[in-house]
């Protein structure tokens, strides 16, 4: 069985991002219930040198929106990186998940021999498409979202595997 673009770029990304939708309803949620101001959660971060939780979840629905985009060779939608609380990083993720899901599937045909180019700060990336998407856009969204559950779990969340895994995505029956 030959497995498509679209399924592992749009199909996997928007259930990633599913996930990561969960991880903050119950970051949120334990802000909350314990009666402290949710940005401190928002704030938080692994290391000094590292981005914090507000940031990880924008470079995370940026990967999966510019590289979805970059494969279909469209135009990805521009969002100000300016969200503040749990709602607004929600409101980002489906939005995030809306435009990939709203990406034609015919789009994405042939784009796995297509060039890429991406833009970073002192060079650019030229990566053959399925290159692009296996050893760019995929390691890159979970990495961040990986980095939002450590973020979230190290300061007393209470999340599990299943959390990051199955969330509220859909894909898995969560029977006992």
């Amino acid at each position: 069985m030959k497995i498509s673009v679209h399924a592992a770029s749009v199909d996997l990304l928007a259930n990633t991002l599913a996930n990561l939708s969960h991880l903050l309803d119950k970051g949120h949620a334990h802000a909350v219930a314990r009666k402290f101001d949710p940005a401190v959660l928002l704030a938080a971060r692994l290391a000094p040198d590292m981005f914090p939780l507000t940031r990880q979840v924008q470079i995370a629905s940026d990967m999966a929106k510019y590289g979805v985009s970059r494969l279909a060779g469209i135009e990805a939608p521009k969002f100000d990186d300016r969200e503040q609380t749990f709602e607004e990083l929600r409101t980002r993720v489906a939005r995030t998940i809306d435009f990939i899901k709203g990406v034609p599937t015919g789009s994405l045909e042939g784009s796995e021999d297509r060039i890429i180019k991406v833009p970073l700060r002192d060079r650019t990336l030229e990566l053959k498409g399925l290159d692009y998407l296996l050893r760019w856009v995929i390691p890159n969204a979970l990495f961040h979202v990986t980095t939002t559950y450590a973020i979230l779990r190290h300061n007393g969340v209470e999340l599990g595997k299943t959390d990051f895994l199955t969330g509220s995505g859909p894909g898995f029956s969560q029977s006992a």
